[in-house]
């Protein structure tokens, strides 16, 4: 919207500023009035287009400099995050050198356990939806639910359905417990 009033107020200036000339006479007072009236008001017009002007401009400076400095932060928090990453690596490697009396592979497949944990974990909850069940029916134990209250509220299975949420809860717990 700026950007058509700067326009607009340019277009209005100048056709203020060279219209008079030609439209009024210089024998007439009153056009002489108009005249100038006219060449004061082409002027306000063009001033307020370089006000305007400047105002979009420094706008656009700020959301570049915004943006610059959002893009900055993003490889700045990449590069911390490489950068940390690296260091646990070789740590990691500095430990299994200087205990050259541990197994070698015992100590691989610790660090494998411990990079392969988060994807583990995230596998169990995609491929089986029934996991997220399963911690919710053992944060209700925690808290001291019955086994009724589970069925009942966490499974959603009261009434008619009660003999199928026990089951139901049955088979659950044997297949996380057993993990």
């Amino acid at each position: 919207m700026s950007l058509l009033k700067v326009s607009a107020l340019s277009i209005s200036g100048l056709t203020l500023w060279l219209t008079p000339p030609f439209v009024f006479s210089r024998k007439i007072p009153l056009h002489n009035f108009m005249q100038g009236v006219a060449l004061v008001s082409g002027f306000a017009c063009c001033f307020e287009a370089r006000r305007c002007a400047l105002k979009v401009v420094k706008t656009e400076e700020f959301e570049a400099i915004q943006e610059a400095a959002i893009t900055a932060d993003m490889v700045d928090e990449i590069a911390t995050s490489a950068y940390v990453s690296e260091q646990q690596r070789r740590q990691e490697a500095e430990l299994i050198l200087i205990n050259p009396d541990l197994d070698m592979e015992a100590s691989r497949q610790s660090l494998e356990a411990i990079y392969t944990s988060d994807l583990q974990d995230g596998a169990s909850t995609s491929d089986n939806p029934s996991y997220l069940l399963y911690l919710e029916v053992c944060k209700s134990r925690e808290v001291g639910k019955s086994n009724t209250w589970i069925v009942e509220n966490v499974l959603k299975m009261g009434g008619r359905k009660f003999a199928d949420g026990k089951a139901k809860l049955e088979s659950i717990l044997k297949q996380f417990e057993e993990k």
